[in-house]
């Protein structure tokens, strides 16, 4: 059991929890802390208690982020057997809703009774989830949605097993000031998410931390993260290189043109992991551990 509550300083300096690597390598280390914090969003967010079991790498694993796919997040099954799909998404597109449609259909016809001793009634529910750091996409100021199959028009439910989650997380500015005891878990996540690296809401931050038992979990590993250099060094390279991406796609839209974006893109990459290179070994970090974080070459 977590039996004291981790604290932020006003002087820790927290990496964003918004940002997508930084989400996976809090909520999918192989540690009690980490498992516990991914147990208790998903029980927050469909709203009843969910253990999760096991956890599917979609993704590399957290410590390759040299060599990722456009997958989720996280992919886990809950002990239960429900199948969960998490996406932080800090700059959602204007497509992110159709997105989830979609990948919810693949996910509930994916799991696959063809074949063997199974029939419909053995598909287990499953659960898309989508948390949005920068964009609204509804018109209310409800910060969760959770979508089913219905019928507008006779007020009838199908009681379907799959779900939509959606979490807008602009939409926790309302009631950022509230007390966290007037707060459910979901909203008690979402200041989480929003304000973590906000220090002049460090003190709402810590008193959710005092509360919320698997939110702590998450700010232990988090802590965590942040005070690990090789750790930091591969976050803050991949930052950049989101970072680098986003400016060099603006730019070219600015300039009305597109050529030369890959390459100017791919020099800035290979400049960013030189210096964090450096940085690793000033510091005494091993060839073959800044090999490893970098994806440079050896000799380089």
């Amino acid at each position: 059991m977590h039996k004291q509550p981790i604290q932020f300083n006003d002087e820790d300096e927290l990496p964003d929890i918004r940002y997508d690597n930084i989400f996976k390598a809090v909520f999918t280390k192989d540690t009690p802390a980490s498992k516990g914090a991914l147990s208790g969003l998903v029980s927050a967010l469909i709203e009843r208690k969910i253990s999760v079991q096991t956890i599917t790498a979609n993704e590399p694993p957290a410590n390759n982020t040299f060599d990722r796919s456009i997958r989720f997040d996280i992919a886990c099954r809950a002990e239960s057997g429900e199948l969960i799909n998490i996406e932080m998404s800090f700059h959602p597109t204007p497509h992110e809703l159709s997105r989830l449609e979609y990948y919810a259909s693949r996910q509930f016809s994916g799991q696959g009774i063809q074949g063997v001793e199974k029939d419909y009634f053995d598909l287990v529910e499953t659960f898309q989830i989508g948390i949005f750091g920068k964009e609204k996409f509804f018109h209310d100021e409800a910060l969760v949605h959770s979508f089913q199959y219905f019928d507008p028009l006779h007020n009838v439910d199908l009681g379907g097993k799959s779900r939509i989650i959606t979490v807008e997380l602009p939409k926790a500015e309302r009631i950022v000031d509230k007390p966290a005891i007037e707060m459910d878990s979901s909203k008690k996540w979402s200041i989480f998410f929003q304000y973590l690296t906000n220090k002049n809401k460090r003190s709402k931050i810590n008193e959710i931390l005092e509360r919320e038992e698997e939110i702590a979990m998450a700010g232990e590993t988090l802590i965590h993260i942040s005070r690990d250099d090789i750790e930091q060094a591969r976050l803050t390279t991949e930052l950049k290189n989101k970072l680098d991406y986003q400016s060099g796609m603006v730019y070219a839209k600015r300039q009305g043109r597109t050529e030369g974006r890959a390459e100017g893109l791919a020099e800035g990459r290979v400049t960013e992991k030189l210096e964090i290179a450096k940085n690793l070994k000033a510091a005494g970090v091993s060839a073959e551990i800044i090999f490893q974080t970098t994806g440079l070459r050896l000799e380089e």
